[in-house]
């Protein structure tokens, strides 16, 4: 029978709680379980007036609203308040009853830029220390890598920097035999694109197969055991993910109390001094050393043995490399050219116009050397660990750009890129607290210790019954 839908006649009143009308397995119902933001009004209070003024939005609530919107994917604020007045789950989750008025959108706006940063980030710290509770963090392998925000410019935004008149300034005038910060340039400087609505987003690219665009750049960390993001910092889009390594392990280690044992990275990590740091400290470093040229037009640096004992290098020929000049990357060695004259390497060795030859032993050389033996032969946990990064930390990177909306930067500035990865961080630990509250990970602990009890028992089956268990057994293996 064809049924139908009386839908003319609104109901005065609605009988039962509002959370009623949301289904248990609701996300935002979950996480309500577990997240506690009573500390949170006296984190702010200083920040508003005891005893003047119209009473402002409850910290809490202005979170939840936030927070709701991260969940769902809106990361807008006109958006988000278009939504939650329809929505009964962000209503119910923020606190706010059906009759009631709903906060202005430019409100959030004024809490982000009064709060400051350092607020929102403990807002992610208290999960961080959430997921230690439960048991969610080890601390001991960690893995990092970063990723690109893009800035919310336009094209149009987009100028070209007056390099030539910034130089002269520096230069102050200097004379052309001034051998000091004046010394005039052989080459004249590249001009650069800034833009002009967000001065903080830099000119950058992830591959040299796509152009280069005002980003942003999120350095993340995740722990090798539920994935639980442990550390987030954002900074320009030309900021060297390498040399942030130092500095992140001691955020890393602040945040989770316990000192880092193994740490695992992409090629971007891969430089001398990263591996001497991680070297003192005891840490194992899972980083794959970059490749070398493989057809290089002269003989390579690997030819040429490096002595850290007597601080020279020695070349293919046998003759000897001294020091010369100190720069930030390391020690410049040459040769002379008297024994470069008359070297019969000299062709495959130097270019046409050079009289000797140079080498740059950089800093942590000898760290570098030992991470790539390593890597010719990798061993088991090398392997393992290195892949395990893949899908950690880059599927978190993933995760907060498809669901979470980190993909492209919602508003402008340093400080609320930084906001937005603080939130987009703590609803990714929020959502691994959940699962473990839920028991998921607690079911899969019973189902592995199941499916090891099972494996020592086939193990003696095989023992017993000899050649004939052997394909029952490597079965149950896979």
């Amino acid at each position: 029978m064809l049924g139908t839908q009386k839908r003319w006649q609104e109901d005065l009143f609605v009988a039962g709680p509002l959370s009623s009308l949301i289904p248990d397995d609701h996300i935002l119902k979950r996480v309500d379980k577990i997240m506690d933001l009573s500390w949170l009004r006296d984190e702010v209070k200083d920040l508003y007036c005891s005893d003047n003024g119209r009473p402002g939005i409850d910290p809490e609530a202005a979170v939840r609203l936030m927070l709701a919107g991260f969940f769902q994917g809106v990361v807008h604020d006109r958006k988000l308040m278009r939504e939650a007045q329809v929505n009964l789950a962000i209503r119910w989750f923020a606190g706010y009853r059906l009759d009631e008025k709903l906060p202005d959108h430019s409100s959030l706006t004024k809490i982000r830029q009064r709060w400051g940063v350092e607020r929102f980030k403990k807002i992610f710290f208290k999960t961080v220390q959430s997921c230690i509770d439960a048991s969610l963090v080890n601390g001991e392998t960690v893995h990092v890598d970063a990723t690109l925000i893009r800035a919310d410019v336009s094209w149009e935004s987009l100028a070209t920097e007056h390099i030539e008149t910034v130089v002269k300034e520096n230069d102050d005038g200097a004379d052309d035999n001034s051998k000091g910060p004046g010394r005039p340039r052989s080459r004249k400087p590249k001009a650069k694109k800034i833009s002009t609505t967000d001065p903080d987003a830099t000119m950058t690219t992830s591959s040299h197969n796509c152009r280069m665009e005002p980003f942003y750049k999120q350095h993340g960390a995740v722990d090798d055991i539920c994935g639980v993001v442990v550390d987030v910092d954002i900074t320009t889009g030309q900021q060297s993910e390498g040399s942030q390594l130092p500095d992140q392990i001691k955020r890393i280690e602040s945040n989770t109390g316990r000192q880092i044992k193994t740490l695992s990275g992409d090629a971007g990590y891969a430089h001398g001094k990263n591996f001497e740091h991680l070297e003192e400290k005891n840490i194992d470093a899972i980083i794959p050393p970059q490749n070398e040229h493989n057809s290089p037009r002269h003989l390579p640096a690997r030819r040429f043995k490096y002595d850290a004992k007597n601080k020279n290098v020695k070349c293919p020929a046998g003759k000897i490399l001294t020091r010369r000049t100190e720069n930030k990357q390391g020690w410049i060695y040459r040769s002379t050219a008297k024994d470069c004259c008359n070297c019969a390497l000299r062709k495959r060795c130097l270019g046409a116009n050079s009289k000797s030859r140079t080498i740059m032993i950089s800093n942590g050389y000898e760290a570098m050397l030992r991470a790539r033996r390593r890597r010719r032969k990798p061993d088991k946990k090398f392997i393992e660990t290195y892949s395990r990064h893949r899908w950690k930390v880059e599927g978190m990177h993933g995760e907060a750009k498809t669901q979470h909306g980190l993909r492209r930067a919602v508003r402008r500035g340093l400080a609320n890129v930084a906001i937005q990865a603080y939130l987009t961080a703590a609803v990714i630990n929020l959502k691994r607290l959940v699962t473990f509250a839920d028991g998921f990970y607690s079911d899969i602990s019973n189902y592995l210790a199941q499916i090891l009890a099972l494996s020592k028992i086939v193990f003696a089956c095989e023992r017993n019954l000899g050649n004939n268990g052997t394909g029952y057994c490597q079965l149950v293996k896979i």
